[in-house]
C-alpha cells in the first residue's frame, strides 16, 4: 500500500509539473524567435520540442553521472526492453509532443491541455486490451467524469470556424493518441524490471530529440533555425523548462511502473487544470465559473480513479 500511494502521489505531481510545463511552453512560443515564424508552418513547435527534449536528455545524463548510474543505463541500450522504450518514445515524442506544441501554438495552452487530456480514455482501452490492466466501475465513472469536464472546457474554443483552430483540435487529438500509446508501450517495456523508470526516460528523451533533429534538418534551414534559438536569451528559459518537464516525466514514469499506465494517466490528467491555473498567472487570464466547476469534476474523477 505504501508503494501504491507513492505511485499515486508521483502521478499527481507529474500532472502539476506538466501543467506548469504547458503554460511556460505557451509563453515561450509567443517570444522571439518563435513568434517570428509563420504560424502555418510547424517549425516553431518542432524547434521547441527538440530543445525541450534535448536539454531534458542533458539533465538526465547529468543526474545519472552524479548517481553513478549512467554506465548501467548504457549497458541496457541494446536490450529488447530498450527497443520497446524507443518505440514508445516515437509515439510520445515526434507524434505526441509535436502535435501538442503545434496545438498550443494554434489554440492556446489551456484549451490544448483540456483536449489532449482525453488520452487516459485511450490509455485505459489499450491497457485493458494489451496489458489486462482494468479499471473498476468507479474508476471508469471517475475517468468519464474527468473527460466530460475536459470536453466542457474545450468545447467553446472549437466553435470557431477558422482552419487553424480546426487543425489545432486535430493536433490535440493526435497528441492524446500518441501519449496513450506511449504510456502503454512504456509499461510493457518496464514490466520485467530490467529497465528502471529513470533509465527508460533517458532512452525516451534521447530518441525523441534525435528524431526531432532529423525532422528539423529535413524541413530546410535547420541549422540556421537552431542557431537562431541558441543565440538568444530565451534558450536559458528553455533549459529551465526542460528541467521542469524532466521532473514531470520522471514522476510519470515512476507512476506507470508502480500503479500501471491506466491509473498513472488518470492521475497525470489533472495537468489540464494545472495548465489553465498556471496560464492565468503567467498569461494574465481570468477565472470563470466553468473553470471552477470543471476543476472540481476532474478532482472528483481523479479520486475515483485512484481508489485501490
Amino acid at each position: 500500500m505504501k508503494s501504491y500511494y507513492k505511485g499515486l502521489f508521483s502521478g499527481l505531481l507529474s500532472g502539476v509539473l506538466w501543467g506548469a510545463d504547458t503554460a511556460i511552453n505557451g509563453w515561450v512560443l509567443l517570444a522571439v524567435p518563435f513568434s517570428l515564424i509563420d504560424k502555418r508552418l510547424v517549425i516553431a513547435s518542432l524547434l521547441l520540442a527538440f530543445f525541450h527534449d534535448f536539454f531534458s536528455t542533458l539533465w538526465l545524463i547529468l543526474m545519472q553521472i552524479i548517481t553513478g548510474d549512467l554506465r548501467i543505463t548504457l549497458s541496457k541500450i541494446y536490450t529488447r526492453s530498450a527497443g520497446v522504450i524507443v518505440l514508445a518514445a516515437l509515439f510520445g515524442g515526434p507524434i505526441g509532443m509535436q502535435a501538442y506544441l503545434f496545438a498550443i501554438d494554434t489554440i492556446g495552452a489551456g484549451y490544448t491541455a483540456s483536449i489532449s487530456a482525453l488520452y487516459p480514455v485511450v490509455a485505459a482501452t489499450l491497457g485493458s486490451l494489451f496489458l489486462k490492466d482494468y479499471l473498476t466501475l468507479k474508476g471508469w465513472l471517475g475517468l468519464l467524469l474527468s473527460v466530460l469536464a475536459i470536453i466542457i472546457l474545450g468545447y467553446s474554443q472549437l466553435q470557431s470556424p477558422q482552419n487553424q483552430v480546426v487543425w489545432g483540435f486535430v493536433a490535440a487529438c493526435i497528441c492524446a493518441s500518441g501519449w496513450a500509446a506511449e504510456s502503454v508501450i512504456c509499461a510493457y517495456g518496464m514490466k520485467d524490471d530490467l529497465i528502471k523508470p529513470n533509465e527508460a526516460l533517458l532512452i525516451r528523451q534521447f530518441t525523441s530529440s534525435i528524431a526531432y533533429l532529423a525532422l528539423i534538418i529535413c524541413s530546410g534551414h535547420g541549422w540556421f533555425n537552431i542557431y537562431n534559438v541558441i543565440s538568444r536569451p530565451i534558450v536559458l528559459i528553455i533549459v529551465v523548462l526542460a528541467l521542469i518537464g524532466t521532473a514531470s516525466y520522471l514522476y510519470y514514469y515512476q507512476a506507470i511502473d508502480t500503479i500501471g499506465p491506466v491509473k498513472a494517466t488518470g492521475m497525470n490528467v489533472t495537468y489540464s487544470v494545472w495548465a489553465i491555473i498556471f496560464s492565468i498567472f503567467l498569461l494574465k487570464g481570468h477565472w470563470d465559473t466553468k473553470l471552477i466547476v470543471c476543476s472540481i469534476m476532474i478532482v472528483i474523477g481523479t479520486f475515483l480513479i485512484s481508489r485501490k
